[in-house]
């Protein structure tokens, strides 16, 4: 009973060490061929990854796809990244270049079909399933119809809740131009929801 009761408490520390521990310092047992360092990096970020290229690619299986090519550049270059940005925005800055890649060699197909679906909640009565499927759809056609820059602001700083600085660094642009930006994306996402009758959504 004692090994048992041992065996569970080096269980828990472990998960709180592993907790603990920061992104920069798994990098650099990464970079030291850390497999359980990987193991946890890629279970902190994976689902935050495959979200961000999913709004560029929409598609479902090519974003899994990136997903993994992704993590496997961290494995093979996590002794270069230098620290000047969190690590989730360099994981960004990584699944931006592979997204946009994917899409230039996509280029001739029609990439603005919607793949994904949302997951009504069974609690939801179904009017309320219905109202709140209608709104996103809305909301998502909306967004669809921002230009490919204007798009890329508001998935990085509303979806992914990216700093101006953050998002500036992921996509390669002064703050300034972030901001800008951000100002005329938001303004004409609101003049679509207007139009489209959610007005309370652009406020």
């Amino acid at each position: 009973m004692q090994n048992v009761i041992a065996i569970n408490a080096a269980g828990r520390q472990g998960i709180v060490a592993a907790q603990a521990t920061s992104d920069e310092m798994l990098l650099d047992s990464i970079a030291d061929g850390s497999r359980s360092a990987m193991h946890i990096l890629y279970s902190r970020h994976n689902v935050r990854v495959y979200r961000f290229i999913l709004r560029i690619v929409r598609d479902v299986t090519v974003a899994e796809d990136l997903v993994s090519q992704v993590f496997l550049d961290v494995w093979r270059t996590a002794d270069q990244f230098q620290g000047r940005s969190q690590v989730s925005t360099w994981l960004l800055s990584i699944a931006r270049f592979k997204a946009l890649t994917a899409l230039r060699q996509r280029r001739f197909e029609d990439i603005d079909q919607e793949d994904v679906l949302e997951i009504a909640d069974e609690a939801d009565t179904p009017e309320a399933s219905l109202d709140r499927s209608n709104t996103s759809a809305i909301l998502r056609a909306c967004v669809a119809r921002l230009s490919p820059a204007h798009r890329e602001i508001i998935n990085l700083v509303y979806y992914h809740e990216k700093s101006v600085e953050e998002a500036g660094a992921i996509i390669g642009i002064r703050q300034s131009t972030v901001k800008t930006r951000m100002f005329y994306a938001r303004k004409q996402l609101a003049d679509l929801l207007k139009g489209a009758g959610v007005e309370s959504l652009a406020a």
